[in-house]
């Protein structure tokens, strides 16, 4: 059977301050030997410094897990030795809904739609290609990447203009990259409706009336997953480790 760890890794996680990212850091912390180093990044330090306690108190102590807090708008090239490290880890999560209050037609400005794009689809981009040049391949490395994807990646849904395709043009450019790099491990995962804020943003906003009334009956009859459950279920594909790179792997697939 496969090892129930992900080695000793340096594993980076966007959009690690509240909700799924939270969670998922949570998570890969108890799966990580020791002296292994969880990045934590998000837009906001305040939420993530209180993660890192959180996370040195559950486990850190006992197995030196270095846990680091980045600042994604700073941009700045963190330094890390990944030379005694066996698995670089990164988890593409970051992202935002988007204005749902609207449909297509009123998104007539460019610079409104490219701070979206900026975000949610070349930010993504341009972190991976980053971390993997810096990680170049190696023997004995194990290099993973997850893009942290949706049902909206393939189906339309009326006023989701902007995420349904952030969340399309990010599925195929992680097939692109898996097409490109066959020793990278590529995975989207689309976890389900979470019960998190951009749920509850969905529901309050979403312009279109039929979805904003199945979103509602969905909470009020317990049907969101938690993003334990969901985080799980990555965690589990993880440690497998036998999908086909470059594959759309659903919650409700599994």
């Amino acid at each position: 059977s496969s090892p129930r760890d992900l080695g000793r890794a340096l594993c980076i996680i966007t959009g690690a301050s509240k909700g799924f990212g939270r969670t998922l850091a949570l998570q890969l912390s108890c799966l990580l030997k020791p002296r292994s180093v969880l990045m934590l990044v998000a837009r906001t330090t305040e939420q993530l410094n209180q993660l890192k306690e959180d996370i040195i108190t559950l486990y850190g102590g006992q197995n030196q897990l270095d846990v680091r807090c980045v600042q994604a708008d700073l941009e700045k090239k963190e330094e890390t030795s990944v030379s005694e490290m066996d698995h670089l880890l990164l988890i593409n999560n970051a992202a935002s809904l988007g204005d749902v209050s609207r449909f297509a037609l009123t998104f007539t400005d460019p610079v409104e739609v490219n701070r979206y794009l900026s975000l949610n689809v070349s930010g993504a981009l341009s972190l991976t290609a980053g971390v993997l040049q810096a990680f170049p391949r190696r023997l004995g490395l194990r290099r993973s990447v997850v893009n942290i994807s949706s049902l909206c990646a393939l189906k339309p849904f009326p006023s989701w203009v902007l995420y349904c395709t952030g969340k399309a043009a990010r599925d195929m450019m992680f097939r692109v990259l898996a097409e490109e790099e066959p020793d990278v491990r590529v995975l989207s995962y689309a976890p389900g409706p979470l019960d998190t804020d951009m749920q509850l943003q969905a529901r309050r906003s979403s312009r279109d009336l039929q979805l904003r009334r199945s979103f509602s009956s969905m909470f009020s009859e317990g049907q969101l997953l938690s993003c334990e459950e969901s985080g799980a279920k990555l965690m589990k594909l993880l440690l497998d480790n036998d999908y086909q790179s470059g594959a759309h792997l659903d919650f409700y697939e599994l």
